[in-house]
């Protein structure tokens, strides 16, 4: 299994020298952004986005609001379950690091000494692209863009081989996809006690929003009523 990548003739090598290429021949300065960018950046603009999306879900309220809520906890959930799926699959590839394998790569990170194949990185933003699309198409999207930059970025910074963020994309996007069903049905029951909770509600609608099943307030509602009373009386 170590063999994935043993001829640099290959395609997938042949790909690594193309794109780690390309911080050879780029500035200092870029490549320092490009290793802030692949090794936390992107990470840290997923997490952002996921509660910018959970943001505008409490924000706008709704009878579904519970239910998008749940799949946005299941994104985190679903990156994480991939990372440890992946433990065992490291184990039993046993791929080293391209620059172990290859010279004259452009190593932009140091202190690299685990296993290739897949990529962490890579898993972890794809499973929470792909999670985010099931709850919101619009964040979804970017989440997977996102996603697609990382695994760029760490062919770029010459610590994994495309084969190994294509790896963690598929593996990414089935951990997020099949078990979102049973997450889902996990995790909306949860959101719904939290949403009806006087002082946790807060976590899935917004306040002054009514929650599923509770009638909501209607300005200017309560004084036509009083008026509408105060007729009937009179009459």
């Amino acid at each position: 299994m170590a063999g994935l990548a043993g001829s640099g003739s290959n395609p997938d090598v042949d790909l690594l020298y193309d794109i780690n290429g390309l911080a050879k021949d780029a500035p200092h300065w870029l490549d320092r952004v490009m290793e802030y960018v692949g090794e936390y950046g992107l990470l840290l603009a997923m997490v952002l986005l996921v509660l910018w999306c959970w943001w505008s879900v409490r924000k706008r309220g709704g009878e579904d609001a519970a239910s998008s809520v749940a799949a946005l906890v299941w994104a985190p959930l679903a990156a994480g379950i991939a990372v440890l799926v992946n433990v065992p699959i490291r184990g039993f590839v046993e791929r080293p690091r391209p620059f172990l394998d290859h010279e004259g790569l452009d190593v932009l990170v140091s202190g690299k000494t685990d296993y290739s194949f897949v990529s962490d990185h890579a898993t972890i933003t794809m499973a929470m692209g792909v999670a985010l699309f099931v709850a919101n198409r619009k964040f979804g999207i970017a989440g997977i863009l996102l996603a697609l930059l990382e695994g760029f970025c760490r062919v770029y910074m010459g610590v994994h081989y495309p084969t190994d963020v294509v790896g963690g994309f598929a593996l990414g996007t089935a951990v997020a996809l099949l078990l979102s069903p049973l997450a889902m049905a996990l995790l909306t029951p949860v959101a719904k006690a939290v949403e009806r909770s006087p002082r946790a509600g807060w976590l899935v609608r917004g306040r002054g929003r009514a929650y599923a099943g509770q009638d909501a307030v209607i300005p200017g509602a309560r004084k036509e009523t009083a008026g509408a009373e105060e007729r009937d009386l009179a009459a």
